[in-house]
């Protein structure tokens, strides 16, 4: 492979050129370059970012464990006992008080990307194949490729409101294939997987031997609860009565969104023992322990239950404010899907890239967003997209609705009025 002109004396991984580079740092600085005013602010609905701080109850707490001297060694690879107890019950608060869940089935990592690589990192080899949705979150996409492992895309289309479908993933399995990795509420499309769709995948990895990789992430965003019922003792449709989810499930959670503590990186493991003794293994490696201040924080005895009201009441004003974007959002302006915290939008301008359309929205109107060529990006699925993705692709763009306030949603869509003339009608 060739390199670009560097003062480096030594060759840079094949992974590492390979993937593409962070976005959020590239879209940050076409935020940067507009000339914000307090009168004509730059709204940010880039990054998915929890739009309030945690409760004072919690931010007491982490005030509490993070001045303990016991928080500044190293803890259990594994993380707190006590909080993943803790974490074992709270997961019966969502998926059912019946749940099969025990603490010895929670690994706790510093954030769940680093969950997604630790668990990878289990499952396949350099050369190995993991199914992922198109569009797709980027640092899954990132993370296979700095692994060599090949993402495989599964297309999904508006017209089915981005849902992935069973039967052209199971047409894409091969041999090398090691896991399918679905988003629900997905990054960055915003569409929540039915139940039943997500029953039919993990019936597809049972059948294939592989494993279903669960990034549940938004969870807690979900209009009604439980989002699935994987994780019932007995199966009553689709999968059979007996199966276990330990038999191919690896779900994935982080708390930065509901707990509203994206700096404090905080994620998940939830898979079977058996598949955590070799997670320890990679967690040994690429993070020691997870952080204590947090976890012990959150292990406060009821403090997990307590917590529910606040992420209640933050899922109902997010719900609110996906409406209330959806009615002001200016004619000619489609969303695909929303839920969590992102609507996937399409614009009406045609000639011009999503990248140079949201540098440009960014620059001059004081909006930012995500092109849909940031969720497309590695091994030349830019170039490909085309092949497999549906015409006009590449007029998408993603908003993070969790970002700003509901004044601020209704600014942001004034602004997109402006478009017209920027860029022409549509």
């Amino acid at each position: 492979m060739s390199m670009p002109t560097s003062c480096l004396a030594y060759r840079l991984s094949r992974g590492v050129l390979t993937a593409i580079q962070p976005p959020i740092p590239r879209a940050k600085a076409w935020g940067s370059a507009y000339p914000a005013t307090p009168a004509s602010p730059l709204f940010d609905m880039s990054q998915g970012v929890p739009g309030k701080p945690p409760p004072d109850v919690l931010l007491d707490a982490l005030g509490k464990t993070s001045s303990s001297p016991q928080t500044s060694s190293y803890g259990p690879a594994l993380g707190e006992p006590k909080f993943r107890a803790a974490f074992a019950q709270e997961m019966k608060m969502v998926y059912g008080k019946n749940i099969d869940i025990t603490a010895e089935d929670v690994a706790v990592t510093a954030g769940c990307n680093m969950s997604f690589i630790a668990a990878v990192m289990c499952l396949a080899d350099a050369g190995d194949e993991v199914i992922i949705p198109v569009p797709w979150y980027f640092n899954h996409a990132m993370d296979l490729d700095l692994l060599s492992i090949k993402p495989v895309p599964l297309y999904t289309r508006s017209n089915q409101g981005f849902l992935p479908s069973v039967h052209e993933c199971k047409k894409l399995i091969s041999s090398k294939t090691k896991a399918i990795a679905l988003v629900t509420p997905n990054n960055p499309t915003g569409a929540t997987y039915p139940p039943q769709l997500i029953a039919r995948f993990a019936e597809l990895a049972r059948e294939h031997d592989i494993a279903l990789i669960l990034d549940e992430t938004y969870r807690d965003f979900v209009e009604q609860l439980p989002p699935h019922d994987l994780f019932s003792p007995v199966q009553k449709e689709i999968l059979p009565s007996t199966w276990s989810w330990r038999s191919n499930v690896v779900h994935l959670f982080s708390f930065s969104k509901s707990y509203a503590i994206p700096g404090h990186r905080l994620g998940a493991v939830i898979a079977s023992p058996e598949l955590l003794k070799y997670v320890t293994t990679t967690l040994d490696c690429i993070q020691v322990c997870p952080p204590r201040s947090p976890q012990l924080a959150l292990a406060t005895p009821t403090l997990l239950s307590e917590l529910r009201t606040s992420i209640e009441s933050n899922a109902k004003a997010l719900k609110a404010r996906h409406a209330l974007f959806r009615a002001s959002l200016p004619p000619g302006w489609t969303i695909g899907s929303q839920g969590g915290y992102y609507a996937y939008v399409k614009h009406p301008f045609q000639d011009i890239s999503s990248i140079e359309f949201c540098k440009r929205l960014a620059m001059e109107l004081g909006v930012l967003v995500l092109p849909a060529q940031f969720f497309y990006g590695g091994r030349g699925e830019m170039e490909r997209a085309g092949n497999g993705s549906e015409e006009g692709w590449d007029t998408w763009v993603r908003f993070s609705v969790a970002n700003v306030s509901d004044e601020q949603v209704v600014r942001v869509c004034e602004r997109l009025k402006e478009c017209d003339s920027l860029f022409g009608s549509g």
